[in-house]
């Protein structure tokens, strides 16, 4: 039976038991009923109200469904076109500076602090949000000169290093975390504990121990092109030498000398005529690969 001969014979009590039960699953058979207790309670009548009555309750009904979704849809697309300009305001404005092997870069920032970038590093900052605070992120090696002003903040994966205006390196390698002050005071937190070193101090992490150690150099040699290095492995120099000159040494030495000693990052055969003859070995070039032997040249 369709919708509106049920409704026409339950406004005239003529139901079977059966459509009474397909009347009450109808979904507006509660609104219906409503009406009629309406009706019947403020009309003062006795009787149902006609189907006609009842039709045009029921397209008041779906009109207002309609006005509410229409409402509804209003506001999702405000909250749509809202959402969209929340992510416009605060989208990222970070700049990243990166370094291959072998290759320095030099950035200037807002305030006019400059950062020479070492090989292999990562710089990081939001030059929207630097005039309010002055933080930057550091991965691999970097020295700087630090404008005075506000705390000026270096983040790296161990610690934070922070100054005021200083000249101070920073290397925060996989395994390597050292601060070096050149000028000024420069503090570090690393893991809570704060330490802070004057200029011709610096502070070295070994296996988590806290080490600090004088200095006499005026800034760092890798930005004189010099690879510097004191009592170390044989292998810790060539593994320097291979990255520095995209080259393949083959050690046909004993691996337990030690070097102290620089090797120049821009002239292949001085940098190896100053390890060989520490040393006391023999080199010999043949395209990207080179030979150490036992041995004067």
């Amino acid at each position: 039976m369709d919708k509106e001969k049920l409704i026409q014979k339950w406004l005239n009590n003529e139901l079977t038991v059966d459509e009474q039960s397909s009347f009450d699953a109808m979904e507006d058979a509660t609104f219906l009923k409503e009406i009629t207790q309406e009706a019947k309670r403020f009309g003062g009548a006795q009787t149902a109200p006609s189907f006609e009555s009842l039709e045009g309750r029921l397209a008041q009904k779906a009109e207002k469904k309609t006005n509410w979704l229409s409402l509804v849809s209003k506001i999702a697309a405000i909250f749509i076109i809202g959402l969209g300009l929340f992510y416009f305001i605060n989208s990222d404005t970070t700049l990243t500076t990166e370094t291959q092997l072998a290759k320095n870069k030099n950035v200037t920032l807002p305030d006019n602090s400059k950062v020479a970038l070492n090989e292999a590093s990562s710089l990081s900052y939001d030059p929207e949000k630097w005039e309010d605070k002055r933080t930057l992120t550091l991965n691999g090696e970097a020295f700087f000169e630090v404008e005075k002003g506000q705390r000026f903040d270096v983040k790296t994966p161990f610690g934070i290093v922070s100054v005021l205006g200083t000249e101070f390196n920073v290397t925060a390698r996989t395994s390597i975390f050292e601060v070096v002050c050149y000028e000024g005071l420069v503090e570090v937190n690393y893991k809570g504990k704060i330490t802070k070193l004057p200029a011709g101090k610096s502070l070295v992490v070994k296996n988590g121990n806290i080490q600090e150690q004088d200095i006499a150099l005026r800034k760092p040699q890798w930005l004189d092109q010099l690879s510097v290095f004191e009592d170390v492995s044989l292998k810790t120099v060539i593994a320097e030498l291979e990255k520095q000159y995209h080259i393949k040494v083959i050690n046909e030495t004993t691996d337990d000398m030690r070097f102290t000693g620089a090797f120049e990052n821009n002239n292949l055969d001085n940098a190896l005529t100053a390890v060989a003859q520490t040393l006391g070995l023999s080199f010999e070039i043949n395209g990207q690969n080179v030979t150490l032997t036992h041995g004067a040249r």
